[in-house]
């Protein structure tokens, strides 16, 4: 017998079925960045039952002014080993996969042939974001993306949208783009912000793990993606109406529709 006194204050505001309706899900979080972290805490507080999370990255000292995992003494610690530690001393009854490597396409196939409850996209990379979503898209996943929190410093600023009624945001003009050549329609919820990027914060890297260049970040900006996107998972979950943004209508053009719609 589970002990879930440890969620009587979350039991007040949902109730007792939908606290079971949580403890019977699994989430997957790809990505534990400055978004992926926040958000992979917030899911484990709400009480959900099984969680699965990825990724091969370590902490590094730029990381520390936005990420959990990263302190000054994490500096190399794998983020995932990281993270699976702290998610397990909260709920040390979390039924946990942690997977500590990077996402390539042949990872992603294999993975998704399981079916998750949800699927959390906090991927600040291209490439793995494309694969991942397309995959997910195609295995009739529910899903929630994370659009770019780099550059930018206004949380009241952030909005939740099918992916193809997003806007302002450069990322997600990228990945609708992309994705609309791989004909993945609409279906993607993605959490964005309306606020235009401080374009003199960009920095070139070195393109390592498909990622070219870096936007500056601020402390609480990814973490409240990470909040908004871990409200999604969980107001679906257990079948709270979530209001998303509408493109206006000049800015509209054909979206691609799901599949027998």
């Amino acid at each position: 017998m589970k002990d879930l006194a440890w969620l009587s204050r979350s039991e007040l505001l949902i109730g007792k079925q939908n606290i079971e309706k949580l403890q019977n899900s699994h989430v997957l979080i790809v990505g534990l960045g400055g978004v992926g972290s926040f958000a992979a805490e917030f899911i484990c507080r709400a009480g959900v039952g099984e969680m699965t999370i990825v990724d091969g990255d370590v902490v590094d000292p730029t990381n520390r002014n936005r990420q959990l995992p990263a302190l000054f003494t994490t500096h190399g610690v794998p983020k995932a080993q990281w993270m699976g530690e702290r998610l397990l001393a909260i709920n040390p009854e979390l039924k946990l996969h942690v997977i500590q490597d990077f996402l390539t396409p042949e990872k992603c196939e294999v993975l998704l042939q399981n079916h998750f409850d949800y699927v959390m996209d906090c991927i600040d990379s291209i490439t793995p974001k494309l694969t991942l979503l397309s995959v997910a898209a195609r295995t009739n996943q529910r899903i929630v993306s994370s659009m770019g929190a780099g550059g930018k410093t206004d949380p009241t600023k952030i909005r939740v949208a099918d992916l193809y009624d997003t806007m302002v945001c450069k990322l997600a003009f990228y990945i609708r783009k992309r994705l609309k050549k791989l004909s993945v329609g609409a279906g993607i919820k993605a959490v964005f912000s309306t606020e235009e990027m401080d374009k003199n914060s960009l920095i070139l890297t070195d393109g390592s793990n498909f990622k070219h260049s870096a936007y500056g970040t601020i402390s609480y900006l990814p973490a409240t993606f990470g909040g908004v996107a871990a409200s999604v998972v969980i107001r679906d979950l257990i079948g709270i109406k979530i209001a998303t943004e509408k493109r206006p209508k000049n800015l509209r053009k054909s979206r691609i529709a799901k599949p027998g719609k």
